[in-house]
């Protein structure tokens, strides 16, 4: 099987550190994991250098579709790395599916529902606690009423914690608004209740119809000037709603059709399980679990897309992963 690897970041040349550490980390984990496959992978003429060890890469230049309108065909399958942000991973996905090719990963239908947060929430409104949320179009905001508590302002097609913040007045809300507005494709923007606890996420191999819960990881973030930063996490989190965690996670990802492979699934601990978000892709997590699973993960993600789950999963001990100035910094403790 030839498989191309795409990670959107490294792809399109972005030249944001900040944005492009994640993308690369995970990338280098991909091109370990399938080095045994006839695997090649894109890296734009404008991207820093990028060791991809046995597989080949791939440099172009000019408009990434249009470089996969012409030549994804040339492929077996595809394994799509890209956000959610502005549809981005919708419409590559979308292209994959046209060219006639097998996606390594969610479906372009699933896709679309998790790359809008009001869309995710809607579809989970009978299998998940979710957090109250309301819709708020940007032309309505001269009649926002002065906030009494904390709320949260967010994209609804936002990715990671990109244009989040916490606000407690009318006139914090609405700068958040206007960043939002300045970002998003959207006409409108999610105001949701401020929820204390601790940030983690589920990670989850899913075939289609039946999701696998393999961890439970930290989320390292911080409040800074009102913004939400993410700075990295550990795998495994030992909690005590362990168990609750991966039954919300599981039920949130078999509920929505279309998703398959790696799934990460956001959520906050306190006194119970919130969820805050899916994500229809390989997520951040997967540089740290690939090292302490006793299976190949990369090759996972691509069974799980025949239709084929591990009988178990077995996590040997912990990884720490921050973000650098230039590399995401990971320590494996056995």
């Amino acid at each position: 099987m030839k498989l191309l690897i795409l990670e959107y970041a490294t792809a399109q040349g972005v030249e944001d550190p900040s944005i492009t550490i994640e993308g690369r980390a995970m990338l280098h984990g991909l091109l370990d994991d399938f080095s045994y496959h006839h695997t090649s992978f894109l890296i734009s003429d404008k991207s820093l250098p990028l060791d991809g060890g046995q597989c080949r890469p791939i440099t172009i230049s000019g408009d990434l579709e249009e470089w996969l309108e012409e030549n994804i065909s040339h492929y077996d399958a595809c394994l799509p790395l890209a956000p959610e942000e502005n549809f981005i991973l919708h419409k590559i996905t979308k292209i994959i599916e046209n060219q006639g090719l097998e996606v390594v990963g969610s479906l372009s239908n699933g896709v679309m529902i998790c790359s809008n947060k009001l869309d995710t929430y809607q579809a989970l409104t009978k299998v998940s606690p979710l957090i109250n949320t309301e819709k708020i179009f940007f032309n309505d905001m001269g009649k926002l009423p002065e906030l009494t508590e904390k709320k949260v302002v967010k994209p609804a097609d936002g990715v990671s914690c990109s244009g989040v913040s916490v606000v407690n007045s009318k006139s914090r809300l609405l700068d958040a608004a206007k960043q939002i507005q300045s970002i998003t494709n959207l006409p409108f923007f999610l105001l949701q209740d401020y929820v204390e606890g601790t940030s983690a996420s589920v990670s989850l191999l899913s075939d289609g119809k039946t999701a696998l819960p393999m961890s439970l990881n930290l989320q390292e973030v911080n409040l800074k000037d009102s913004s939400i930063n993410y700075n990295g996490g550990k795998v495994p989190l030992e909690h005590p709603l362990f168990f609750e965690a991966f039954s919300v996670a599981k039920k949130a990802v078999e509920s929505i059709k279309g998703l398959q492979g790696h799934v990460g699934v956001d959520i906050i601990l306190n006194h119970e399980v919130h969820l805050v978000e899916i994500n229809s892709r390989i997520t951040t997590p997967y540089i740290a679990l690939r090292k302490l699973l006793d299976f190949n993960l990369g090759r996972a993600i691509l069974d799980a897309t025949h239709g084929i789950l591990p009988d178990t999963v077995q996590i040997e001990g912990e990884a720490l992963f921050s973000k650098g100035s230039n590399e995401i910094n990971l320590t494996v403790i056995r």
